[in-house]
């Protein structure tokens, strides 16, 4: 058996979320059979979210091939955005009007939930609010930023409009226009997650690693997994967080998975005072985008590539991030960047910049959670709605945004 996922190489690099404090999950190997309410596939941030949530009322177990918060989880930028990659007016097109506004205005409430949840478990992992500055590139111009600010305005979502004369008065950049929004965050993406992970373990969830599950095998009454370990986990649901490498025979339709380039400063950079509190994307492909961390770390990345592996290429890394020092410098020409940290990952996109949420094609009791586009972490916590609804038997008004 070759394993129920797929297998990619994920980063290359170091990320400053490595060396965090604070990342220690309890972990034991699966040295017998097990019998649990849920199982959950992946041990990243999609799956700490969902373990913390079902946890509350199953019993749960995390599975996952490596230690926990090694996949993608731990190469995350971490821009909690609500914003999705495809404009309001964009998805409009693709997905209908009321449809694009439900899909906005419940990613909007997604971080609102995240930072919650982060308060009310008191997991200390650097989240602060923080606004958003989408600015005018060669993808959408001003006058389409005009109108996104509009339509985004019109739903409640917290959106203005700036002209280039007052960007450049405010923020020092010249362009020809961006849209200010606020109500996004950021934060340590690996302490998030072990947090969650940490807190899920309180309630009784436990995690497995290094353990892969090599088939699953459904019926009328439940899941049986398969694993390297030499014994089976029995479920009454399974749900798949394997990130980027999909579960086999789950259909991805118009995703790709690509790779994206980082890289972070050392602490205390001088900056302009405004960016501690704003995010910073832009309205081009490949797109830069950029932040500052609580230990003063401008973090900026960018230059992706429609490749799945071309991460994975060491030398690539310092070109790319020689790319996105020069694409930098142009945008803050006050900003002397020191690298301290480098990386590189694979990255997943869909066609309209939603993430995939839904059952598993022709596998009973089976879930499968894809967070593509640029706000995964906001998407984790939207999945652990749908599907931990849909486990209590009350299904999540909106599910059908995120079926596959």
């Amino acid at each position: 058996m070759s394993g129920a996922t797929i297998k990619r190489d994920l980063r290359t690099g170091r990320s400053p979320w490595a060396d965090s404090p604070g990342l220690g999950v309890p972990v034991r190997p699966l040295r017998e059979a097990i019998a649990v309410d849920v199982a959950v596939v992946g041990a990243g941030i999609s799956g700490a979210f969902m373990a913390h949530e079902l946890s509350r009322d199953h019993s749960v177990a995390v599975l996952d091939r490596r230690p926990p918060l090694m996949g993608s989880t731990i190469a995350s930028t971490a821009l909690l955005q609500w914003e999705v990659d495809l404009p309001l007016t964009a998805l409009a097109e693709r997905i209908g009007t009321a449809k694009a506004r439900r899909a906005y205005l419940r990613s909007r409430r997604a971080v609102d939930d995240l930072k919650r949840v982060v308060a009310e478990e008191a997991i200390r992992c650097g989240c602060h609010d923080k606004a958003t500055l989408y600015l005018a590139g060669d993808a959408y111009g001003h006058r389409a930023l005009e109108a996104e600010a509009e339509a985004r305005a019109a739903i409640g979502l917290e959106s203005e409009y700036v002209g280039p004369a007052a960007l450049r008065e405010r923020f020092g950049i010249d362009r020809t226009g961006a849209i200010l929004s606020q109500g996004s965050a950021s934060g340590d993406p690996a302490r998030l997650a072990a947090g969650l992970l940490r807190r899920a373990d309180a309630a009784g969830a436990r995690v497995y690693s290094p353990v892969e599950v090599m088939e699953a095998v459904s019926d009328p009454e439940g899941v049986t997994l398969l694993t390297d370990a030499g014994h089976a986990v029995r479920a009454k649901s399974v749900v798949f967080c394997c990130g980027y490498e999909f579960p086999k025979g789950v259909p991805t339709p118009g995703a790709t998975v690509i790779s994206t380039w980082a890289m972070a400063s050392k602490p205390r950079q001088p900056c302009p005072a405004w960016l501690r509190d704003t995010l910073v994307w832009e309205a081009s492909n490949p797109y830069l985008y950029l932040r500052m961390s609580g230990d003063g770390r401008l973090i900026v990345g960018g230059e992706d590539e429609p490749s799945p592996t071309a991460h994975a290429d060491k030398a690539k890394l310092k070109r790319k991030c020689a790319a996105i020092a020069r694409k930098l410098k142009v945008l803050l020409p006050g900003v002397e960047f020191d690298i301290d940290y480098s990386w590189a990952g694979a990255f997943g996109e869909s066609a309209t910049g939603l993430p995939s949420i839904g059952p598993v094609p022709g596998m009973d009791h089976a879930w499968a959670v894809m967070g593509f586009g640029g706000n995964g972490i906001t998407y984790s916590v939207i999945a652990s709605q749908v599907v931990s609804a849909a486990l209590r038997g009350r299904p999540d008004a909106d599910a059908d945004l995120y079926r596959p």
